[in-house]
């Protein structure tokens, strides 16, 4: 009655025979769950020009989120989280497998998801989350907790650390069964979600902050010419990655198994990850990409 038949608040009141402040609380519920959804199509918005160029230069379904030069990284990401939460939601169906990896900007995502019931799908973490000094399981958990209560969704944890000390321990721990069911559900995947790890960027990515990484491995990033991550598995500027050593040690999915999943959604704010977002861009990991406009403009004029 409010939205199609452009009733009043008072007359949508009177019709149902309650009052106007539950008429109000009904339908700012209606968009918190998703019943509702607000579309703005302003044409002289620079996002669809921009979504159009990346579309046709790099292969990818853009959504960009307009944010004025002037906010700050921290409301720019929360911006982005919200907007991608919402587009997200609609991808959703039923008997899905949902790659979730865990971050600073998937973890912004997962308070703003919108309610939506589906049958038979699960939330499977992408890759480990532990290191030497937590086990990384209350904030991987929990981010993994929320998509699959906005889902109705069973959630699948991987229990073990973000990167072994040796690939010889991994190759070992592959061939468990336990890991091995997981490994199986990654497989399946139909869709998977992740942001950009950077080690420059403004909110820094939480790979890099929460001592997951010592000096060590730091300089052996930088010589192997390493630009970016997505779940814990580095990749170069020109999108290679097969032959960076602490791949090898990873929990992280094979990004060439990755690029088989039917939808890959990457979600990304702070113009400083534009070097990662190139660099996964070239890899071809990314179906769908969620940006805000200054990370955009980086991205096609630069």
């Amino acid at each position: 009655m409010y939205y199609l038949q452009d009733l009043t608040m008072n007359a949508v009141a009177r019709e149902l025979g309650t009052s106007r402040s539950t008429v109000s609380r009904l339908l700012s519920m209606a968009r918190e769950t998703g019943l509702v959804q607000i579309q703005v199509n302003n044409p002289s918005e620079r996002a669809p020009a921009l979504e159009r160029h990346i579309r046709r230069r790099f292969g990818v379904e853009a959504h960009v989120v307009p944010v004025a030069d002037t906010v700050n990284d921290s409301e720019a990401l929360e911006r982005v989280a919200i907007q991608a939460a919402r587009t997200i939601g609609p991808l959703v169906d039923s008997n899905a497998i949902i790659g979730v990896a865990w971050g600073s900007t998937l973890s912004a995502v997962s308070h703003h998801l919108t309610r939506k019931i589906t049958h038979d799908s699960a939330i499977v973490q992408l890759n480990g989350a532990g290191n030497t000094q937590t086990t990384g399981i209350t904030y991987a958990s929990e981010i993994l907790r929320r998509f699959g209560q906005a889902y109705g969704a069973r959630v699948e944890q991987f229990p073990v650390p973000a990167f072994f000390d040796h690939a010889d321990t991994k190759k070992a721990m592959w061939n468990e069964r336990s890991v091995r069911r997981i490994l199986d559900l990654q497989h399946r995947m139909t869709m998977a979600i992740f942001g950009v790890g950077s080690m420059g960027a403004g909110i820094p990515s939480h790979v890099y902050s929460g001592g997951y990484l010592d000096g060590g491995d730091l300089e052996q990033l930088e010589r192997d010419h390493v630009v970016g991550d997505i779940a814990t598995m580095f990749f170069r500027a020109d999108g290679s990655h097969s032959d960076i050593q602490l791949n090898a040690r990873s929990t992280g999915p094979d990004l060439t198994r990755l690029k088989n999943v039917q939808r890959r959604i990457c979600v990304v704010s702070g113009e400083s990850k534009i070097h990662g977002l190139r660099g996964a861009l070239a890899a071809g990991l990314a179906t769908d990409l969620i940006l805000d406009e200054g990370s955009a403009r980086r991205l096609v004029h630069s």
